[in-house]
């Protein structure tokens, strides 16, 4: 099974200004989306406060996060994103997609955007 990543964009709450462009991995085991600090900081992305998270093979480690505006796939949204360390691959996490309205098929890895979002 491989990989899926989607080009995305993140920026600032208010206003266009600049943006933060890159191939984002698709993680539905992360709940918020995270991108490089200083890549977010550019783009005008404030932090908002702090969390403890656990990234992947690591122990859990206390991170900035704040709140952007997220464009995939025709779509944009609002979601909490953590300010990760240098280096670090964008993720976007289960809220960003759900907010969205966009589910990934286990199998296939694809993405599909929902025809209609239950309230129920």
């Amino acid at each position: 099974m491989g990989l899926t990543r989607l080009t995305t964009t993140v920026r600032k709450l208010a206003g266009r200004g600049k943006a933060f462009a890159a191939e984002f991995l698709v993680d539905t085991g992360a709940v918020d989306s995270l991108a490089p600090a200083k890549a977010l900081r550019k783009a005008g992305i404030k932090p908002e406060g702090k969390n403890v998270y656990e990234l992947a093979g690591a122990r859990p480690v206390e991170l900035e996060y704040g709140f952007a505006r997220v464009s995939l796939m025709g779509q944009e949204t609002v979601t909490p994103i953590i300010f990760g360390p240098e280096g670090s691959e964008p993720i976007i996490g289960v809220l960003a997609l759900g907010g969205l309205g966009i589910s990934v098929d286990p199998k296939t890895r694809s993405l599909t955007r929902e025809r209609a979002r239950s309230l129920k």
